[in-house]
């Protein structure tokens, strides 16, 4: 598999947030984006937004807001350590598990063994920041039509 081949586009900016009302509010009202899709994963331990544009063109990337539902939760421990701020950058492919064995054949360590569930169904994993050059990089391949 070339690089042409393992990325779409950039998929979104996963930004971590205190609270995802007061979050929500700024980036629709003063920044002047929409909401584009709310929920909450409890395996991943957060409550989630997509903020964007609206376009749902694949090029259209979107602001991913996260808050932690617990104290136990990944993004409440990179908050205590951070504050808030960028967690993530979020890469789009078409076969997740392709690009996976692509990465681990070069060395890249991910944080999951199989994809999760993600956003809206997606199948998602991490690329370990310290294969990436300090940045969590997470892959996600949407469900069809999404």
């Amino acid at each position: 598999m070339n690089n042409d081949d393992l990325f779409i586009c950039i998929d979104h900016v996963g930004l971590a947030v205190p609270n995802l009302d007061e979050a929500i509010k700024f980036h629709t009202e003063v920044m002047g984006w929409r909401l584009l899709h709310r929920e909450t994963n409890e395996e991943q331990g957060v409550e989630e937004a997509m903020i964007g544009t609206g376009d749902q063109l694949p090029e259209s990337a979107q602001i991913q807001l996260l808050a932690p539902l617990n104290e136990n939760s990944t993004i409440a421990k990179f908050l205590a350590k951070n504050g808030p701020g960028m967690q993530q950058l979020c890469y789009r492919v078409a076969d997740i598990d392709a690009v996976c064995a692509t990465l681990r054949e070069r060395g890249v360590r991910l944080l999951y063994p199989e994809p999760k569930t993600g956003t809206g169904g997606a199948r998602i994993n991490f690329a370990h920041p310290k294969d990436t050059g300090g940045v969590l990089l997470e892959l996600t391949q949407p469900v069809a039509g999404h």
